[in-house]
């Protein structure tokens, strides 16, 4: 792969692209120099159609000047913008840069809200009409994309409406979540249990502890695997462990589905969430309001 980020690269790249405008130009005016004299008649090209002749008519001069309009048009922007290699073009232009210059515009006039809000303690700014309503913004910018613009999430992505936390729901771990980011991974058991009719029985276990209809020989017998494999991240009493991610088994609240097949399948393959972190592309004042328009939405704190 090395050798795809050589120098010569990009001298390949630039004599490619200014060769294949030349060649344009050249194709079009030798196809442009026939001429017919007055009442001569076209031949034709010896393709025939459903009936229809097609005739080596010479092109109109009007598209032929177009066509050389959009050739001279093609050099010229080369010379002014990044195009032909590693030449960032005269005028120095490139996305990366106007990203960053309407981020600089942004904050220049956003700037001196949100730090009035970063000044504020987290619980007074969720409380704020104007606050919630920019990290409302904020939230459809960012956040939206996985967990809904109704902030009620989907299968794998939890819902942030609710009181069910899977980290916990302070404003610390709110926090170290939007800025750090998550990982969750639950290893796949069904091995470990011993087969599927042991997977079953844990299962119908599962099912009792959400108090959903179950067997109830087969949760007697998957209590026992349960205290041995399961335990030690979602408890004895299935409540789960905020330190690690665990979820709560007891509150049927699902993050993949609660019907039988769904936590079967949880259990015999595993499962793996990860939410990245936004601390690289979001400033403290965004991540400050973020974190209050979250507790906003899940109910704990009223405008």
């Amino acid at each position: 792969m090395s050798d795809f980020v050589h120098d010569g690269w990009s001298f390949y790249i630039a004599i490619i692209t200014v060769v294949s405008l030349l060649a344009c130009g050249v194709f079009l005016k030798a196809l442009s120099t026939q001429k017919l004299a007055r009442g001569e008649q076209a031949g034709t090209t010896g393709h025939t159609w459903d009936g229809l002749q097609e005739l080596n008519n010479p092109m109109p001069r009007w598209w032929m000047w177009l066509f050389y309009i959009t050739i001279v048009f093609s050099f010229a922007y080369l010379i002014l913008y990044p195009g032909l290699g590693s030449y960032a073009g005269y005028l120095g232009w490139s996305s990366q840069g106007q990203y960053k210059g309407e981020q600089q515009q942004a904050a220049e006039v956003y700037g001196p809200v949100i730090d009035r809000f970063l000044k504020q303690d987290v619980l007074v700014v969720a409380a704020n009409p104007e606050a919630r309503e920019i990290g409302q913004r904020l939230f459809l910018n960012y956040c939206a994309q996985c967990h809904g613009s109704d902030a009620g999430g989907s299968r794998g992505y939890p819902s942030l409406r609710d009181a069910d936390w899977l980290y916990g729901g302070t404003t610390d771990a709110i926090r170290s979540t939007i800025l750090n980011g998550r990982n969750g991974v639950m290893p796949p058991l069904g091995a470990a249990l011993g087969g599927s009719d042991e997977v079953r029985d844990v299962v119908h276990h599962v099912l009792a502890l959400a108090g959903r209809t179950h067997d109830g020989l087969r949760a007697q017998r998957g209590k026992a695997k349960f205290a041995t494999t399961c335990v030690a991240c979602h408890g004895a009493d299935g409540k789960g462990n905020q330190q690690i991610g665990a979820p709560n088994l007891s509150d049927d609240i699902w993050l993949h589905g609660g019907t039988e097949a769904a936590i079967t399948e949880s259990i015999v393959k595993g499962r793996m969430n990860q939410m990245p972190g936004h601390k690289d592309f979001l400033d403290e004042g965004k991540i400050h309001l973020l974190t209050a328009y979250v507790l906003g939405i899940s109910g704990r704190v009223k405008p």
